[in-house]
């Protein structure tokens, strides 16, 4: 299975494919560098069901991983999985379902008995609506392979539920100093609440960690949700991380063209849907960001589509030239896009073609990276590690 991957990952056709695609920086397009020498190798480990998160336990390298149907499973360290119960009951359809999953700052015991985690999910609402929702939880593990989720209460929720099961976004990361947690939120494919102060939709959210809008946010002296909005114009956040310096990224989906990384900055307007870097479905024209000098201007953007799944900034030891760069799954170009951050811009480095979508990375303990495949069924679904080459 592995040598497998691997020769798909370096065949001329796999390498072709992936060429097609280009980076801009601002309305400059440059060739997308495809690696024909690959620096790792692929250990393929478990299967999963529509995983779509994953988050390591820092004080015992335990791995949790989040399907979207509703399931929550984990990997131990010596190769054992388990379950965890109490999930909440999920929206699960079209991009629906369970989503995120993290551990609350600061919890190093080397035991995993209790953990406070939070996580994130499609809910129903009345008649045929539904919104996102982010819960707050003590993880309980009475067994090596048995866990549940307890005193699960909801802290956040998309405002309003409208239909459509669409740009849920859903990801949620802390702040370095652990004092906030940001929420991606999408527009739920309904373009205007981006722009519209009065809503939650189209927005990266700060507040702090029970819940409550965090003080000093922009619009701290309006009413909610206006008083949770951190920035605005967002489309649909599939990647919230912080860089090395400290400063908040988003990396999301374009229209037809123009998926983007941005550098998140508070009180500012990212333009959806008064521009994009891409184009309505219908072929629809759309201004170009760089037609609005007044809006924040994204650090790099895509067309073709890379149709991003997750990304992290690389922090580890086993890939040094890696250092301090971001490093994004693809959904469309599938595998790895390792990008160069230059202040507050960037420029695309490499393509790493793999067989399958990649859905979600994190970066392991020991600095080596870890992937899950998107999908479901016999080919795909795989939690795959990254160590490497030589």
């Amino acid at each position: 299975m592995i040598a497998r991957r691997l020769l798909v990952a370096l065949s001329p056709l796999a390498v072709a494919l992936a060429s097609c695609g280009s980076a801009a920086t601002g309305e400059k397009a440059t060739a997308a560098a495809v690696e024909t020498n690959t620096p790792f190798k692929v250990e393929t480990l478990d299967q999963f069901d529509e995983p779509w998160a994953m988050a390591f336990d820092e004080g015992t390298g335990t791995l949790f991983v989040t399907e979207k149907k509703g399931a929550m499973r984990f990997r131990t360290p010596d190769g054992r999985l388990g379950t965890v119960s109490g999930v909440p009951k999920v929206d699960y359809g079209g991009q629906g379902g369970l989503g995120d999953f993290i551990f609350a700052p600061g919890q190093t015991g080397k035991t995993l008995d209790r953990r406070v985690v939070y996580l994130s999910w499609a809910e129903a609402g009345d008649g045929d609506t539904r919104g996102a929702a982010v819960g707050k939880a003590d993880l309980v593990c009475e067994a090596p392979t048995r866990c549940a989720l307890q005193n699960l209460a909801v802290i956040w929720r998309q405002t309003p539920k409208v239909s459509g099961r669409g740009h849920y976004s859903h990801r949620l990361r802390f702040s370095p100093d652990g004092k906030y947690l940001f929420i991606a939120s999408g527009e739920r494919q309904k373009f205007t609440p981006a722009q519209d102060l009065g809503t939650n939709l189209g927005k990266v959210i700060r507040l702090l960690p029970d819940g409550t809008p965090a003080p000093g946010n922009p619009y701290a002296d309006k009413p909610a949700p206006t008083n949770q909005i951190w920035s605005y114009g967002h489309r649909n956040i599939l990647g919230l991380a912080f860089d090395p310096q400290g400063r908040l990224w988003d990396l999301e989906h374009g229209p037809a063209g123009g998926d983007e990384l941005n550098l998140v900055k508070p009180g500012a307007n990212y333009g959806w849907p008064l521009v994009s870097d891409g184009d309505h479905y219908d072929g629809k024209k759309i201004p170009r960001n760089s037609t609005r000098p007044d809006l924040a201007q994204p650090a790099i953007s895509w067309n073709p589509v890379i149709a991003p799944g997750d990304f992290i900034f690389y922090t580890g030891d086993m890939f040094p030239a890696w250092k301090g760069q971001a490093l994004i799954t693809g959904l469309v170009a599938t595998g790895l896009v390792r990008v160069k951050i230059d202040g507050e811009k960037a420029s695309e480095e490499a393509r790493y073609p793999m067989e399958n979508r990649i859905r979600e990375i994190r970066q392991g303990p020991d600095g080596a990276i870890w992937l899950l495949e998107d999908g479901e069924g016999p080919d795909s679904g795989h939690l795959l590690k990254l160590t490497a080459a030589g």
